[in-house]
């Protein structure tokens, strides 16, 4: 809030001193003259702002910025008593600046979020006594019970009992983790069904939720702002022009020819040539649905040659559904093993039972079969009593050790579907195996065709994920990918970005979920799915594609790639100018004010050009 204050305020300030501009033009075209020359409030709003700034760069950085320049210019203007040519330099400048606040200024609440996720008590056992206690009372080998449907209060490892985990938080697997005796679970993550005892392995700054914050934050420390082009060319256009200004006054004679080549040599067209063609940008980016959090991005986003993806939620729709129904008896068909199974499944609260009975229902497949004695095996299956016949569902584990066998067909069906990364539900009927559905997650529509077009562009494609190497290889062969990186955590994610900027990539990296923030911001530029991607990965990103539609990722590094090239033109134009009207000022053809016209004319055509980008087809 009180940084969109502040640029109202900046706006509502150089408002006034434009229209003083203007009145103080009217003045010098008319022959005019008044006691106080209207361009001086100019001076005052827009040109006092920007001598601290030229002050305190050059003082306390010891960085020598465009804006020493400015003020040079402004105050020989002032010295030789043009005052609208002082006046104009420094109104140009704070319209470039206005236009960069405008592009960078953004929210930054994801780490707020991301806090929440953090529970703040934890159930724990003294012998037979539970008590809940403030998790920053819970020390390292304390005994901690998780009830279903409780976020998990620190990093552990289970004592007693079986069940599954939401772990999406932190690896972006579509599907709960099942979880025994000696399996880890992390801090923030949800216990979807069956109560279990852990013990406390990682605790406060040490779990895995914290350490995730902590990336965040680091992250976002650490990635340093990129300085407007104009300032990175200062240090040798400040000299330059000073060496030309006082050659000119030595060869000449005339101070008034050096007060302009200062002039003239001021930087505005320069300095409007970014933030011009950024605004444009994010324009058109807006118009498509694409949200551009800022002018970096852009030009990051220009400069990516390797895209990572994230999987689930990314590359895939984050949801399961079922891919495949086998039988494995003449007498049931695939409708009639997928009946069997739904209707089971009906009394689950298992995300996969959920979807098996979602994809019936759906799909028209009648009325379910009446459910009795149902009985759920956290972890393992789930059995019930229909039309007087036991059915079993569930694991491979969980039917042998219920006596059902599995023969060579059903393991060669089993062995495929796994390769290819899928979920596998077998049922039995009456003690015989009757068939199995398989489950995956639905890959987004036209996703192959995105990695090509990237590929011809020449970008590097990477997937960077915390599911199975399984399902990891399956999809990647299925989209082109030819880089993938399996089974990682947050901070594997952020290790594996590393790698590829120390390799001298420049990355993009796309993600949709809460365990992919660190490395959105460690990312070069970091693209969020918006509509159904996390609060929290969408506030750590500088991209959000609002519609999720992933066929726009070419779209957007084409609008950066041409967001630089308008960039580039505009520098051109602007240098050229300023080489013409350099030459025409030490020649005594322009004075100061016809100067500070002719380089506000390279001004208009810069805004011009930058403006052509809004409508451009792309």
């Amino acid at each position: 809030m009180n940084r969109i204050i502040s640029f109202l305020e900046g706006l509502r300030m150089t408002i006034v001193g434009g229209l003083a501009l203007v009145v103080s033009l009217v003045l010098l075209l008319t022959g005019k003259h008044v006691a106080v020359d209207p361009a001086w409030v100019t001076v005052v709003i827009c040109g006092v702002p920007l001598l601290y700034l030229a002050i305190t760069r050059l003082v306390f950085q010891r960085w020598v910025s465009s804006a020493l320049l400015i003020c040079i210019a402004m105050v020989a203007c002032i010295y030789i008593g043009e005052l609208f040519a002082a006046g104009e330099v420094a109104f140009i400048m704070a319209i470039g600046a206005l236009l960069e606040d405008y592009t960078v200024d953004r929210a930054k609440r994801g780490i707020t979020k991301l806090m929440r996720l953090a529970p703040e008590t934890g159930r724990r056992l003294r012998g037979e006594i539970e008590e809940v206690v403030p998790v920053e009372d819970i020390c390292v080998g304390d005994t901690l019970r998780v009830l279903p449907g409780e976020r998990i209060a620190v990093d552990g490892q289970i004592l007693s009992g079986s069940t599954s985990v939401d772990q999406s938080v932190m690896t972006g697997e579509s599907l709960p983790v099942d979880k025994t005796i000696g399996d880890e679970v992390y801090c923030g993550t949800v216990n979807c069904y069956g109560s279990v005892d852990m013990r406390a392995t990682k605790v406060g700054r040490d779990s895995t939720l914290q350490k995730m914050i902590d990336l965040v934050r680091e992250a976002e420390k650490n990635k340093a702002p990129m300085q407007r082009i104009v300032d990175k060319w200062a240090t040798w256009l400040v000299p330059a022009a000073l060496l030309i200004a006082i050659v000119a006054y030595f060869v000449t004679g005339y101070l008034v020819r050096a007060v302009t080549v200062l002039v003239v040599f001021c930087p505005c067209a320069l300095a409007l040539a970014t933030p011009v063609s950024i605004v444009a940008g994010i324009g058109q980016a807006t118009k498509f649905g694409v949200l551009v959090k800022s002018g970096e991005a852009l030009e990051r986003m220009g400069r990516a040659n390797c895209i990572a993806f994230d999987k689930t939620g990314t590359l895939t729709k984050g949801t399961l559904s079922v891919s495949d129904v086998v039988s494995f008896q003449g007498a049931l068909s695939q409708e009639d093993v997928l009946r069997l199974t739904a209707s089971v499944e009906s009394r689950s609260e298992h995300p996969i039972g959920k979807a098996i009975v979602k994809y019936f229902t759906d799909g028209g497949g009648g009325p379910l079969i009446p459910v009795e004695n149902f009985l759920m095996f956290p972890g393992r299956g789930v059995s019930a009593t229909l039309d007087g016949r036991t059915v079993l569902c569930g694991k491979e584990k969980f039917l042998q050790e219920q006596g059902v066998l599995l023969d060579a067909e059903a393991n060669s069906a089993l062995q495929r579907l796994r390769s290819e990364g899928k979920a596998v539900v077998l049922t039995a009927a009456s003690g015989q195996l009757a068939g199995l559905l398989a489950l995956s997650d639905e890959l987004r529509p036209g996703v192959g065709q995105v990695v090509a077009e990237l590929e011809a562009m020449g970008v590097e494609t990477v997937m960077l994920t915390g599911d199975s190497r399984q399902a990891a290889s399956h999809l990647a062969s299925r989209v082109g990918i030819s880089d993938t990186r399996a089974e990682l955590l947050p901070a594997d994610k952020v290790g594996a970005i590393a790698e590829l900027l120390r390799g001298g990539k420049s990355v993009c990296m796309i993600g949709d979920g809460v365990n992919d923030a660190p490395a959105l911001k460690t990312a070069s530029v970091g693209v969020a799915m918006g509509s159904m991607g996390s609060d929290i990965a969408i506030e750590a990103a500088d991209v959000a594609l609002m519609g999720d539609d992933i066929s726009l990722v070419p779209y957007l590094k084409r609008l950066a790639n041409a967001v630089i090239r308008s960039i580039k033109v505009n520098i051109t134009i602007s240098m050229a100018i300023n080489a013409v009207a350099i030459t025409l000022s030490v020649l005594g053809l322009l004075g100061p004010v016809w100067g500070a016209l002719v380089h506000n004319a390279g001004s208009v055509l810069v805004v011009l050009n930058a403006a052509l980008l809004y409508d451009r087809k792309i």
